[in-house]
């Protein structure tokens, strides 16, 4: 969150040192879906950060190549017109968390009925 909105200004500051840092030596840290997920949120309701922006960022956060994600946050964020895409960003997280586990996602979101192992209930 602060290397993508430099606030609060000292703690994006530290991160960003942290992270060059850590590029020097060759390392990448991790970053988790849930951890994606969260920052999406943030962006939209505490920076109010439209979408699509929030969307842009992220994705080229995690293509830098200054990070390594844990999980299916890249590859869904590459999902054309992802900002007015139904199912949603975070909607697509959990069915790929389901979907990895081979479980089906049982859910009321309509719009999730178009991807594949899910139950929509009435």
């Amino acid at each position: 969150m602060r290397l993508l909105t430099g606030d609060p200004p000292d703690q994006a500051q530290a991160a960003a040192t942290w992270l060059a840092e850590l590029r020097n030596n060759g390392e990448r840290p991790l970053v988790s879906d849930l951890v994606v997920a969260e920052t999406y949120f943030a962006l939209q309701s505490s920076y109010q950060v439209p979408r699509a922006e929030a969307i842009a960022a992220l994705r080229d956060f995690l293509n830098s190549g200054d990070v390594e994600v844990t999980g299916a946050a890249a590859e869904i964020l590459r999902t054309a017109n992802l900002a007015t895409a139904k199912p949603g960003f975070v909607d697509r997280l959990i069915h790929e968390a389901y979907a990895k586990q081979k479980a089906s996602l049982i859910t009321f979101e309509k719009s999730a009925g178009k991807l594949p192992k899910v139950q929509v209930l009435s």
